[in-house]
């Protein structure tokens, strides 16, 4: 129970620092208008995947995905700096469509509304 408490605060906290990363830290031009939706962390603390969430076509979100992925050492290395962990997680990014799939459900649910009245 405690390791489990512990990983999601650590999961929270990573999400908190590369929210800021992609703020302010990371200049690759490659990485565009990104979110993170959520980072699961392995029950160790070697391993953390980060979902993103990336505003744009396809070549848009392959070019994001890259350029984060070129990025995850530098990333470890701050997360390692600011959060003091004694291991700091190997960083892994992958995409996250969940939020495009809300808004096209909301899209089509809006249509059936419009058309039935």
């Amino acid at each position: 129970m405690m390791a489990k408490q512990r990983s999601y605060r650590v999961a929270e906290a990573i999400k908190e620092e590369i929210s800021a990363l992609l703020q302010k830290g990371i200049k690759d031009p490659r990485i565009g208008f990104v979110t993170v939706v959520d980072v699961e962390v392995s029950g160790d603390l070697r391993h953390a995947r980060v979902f993103v969430s990336v505003m744009g076509d396809e070549d848009q979100k392959a070019n994001t995905l890259r350029g984060l992925q070129s990025a995850a050492g530098f990333v470890r290395s701050e997360i390692g700096r600011r959060l003091r962990l004694f291991n700091t997680p190997e960083i892994r990014f992958a995409l996250d469509d969940s939020i495009e799939r809300g808004v096209r459900v909301s899209t089509i649910l809006r249509d059936l509304e419009n058309n039935n009245e």
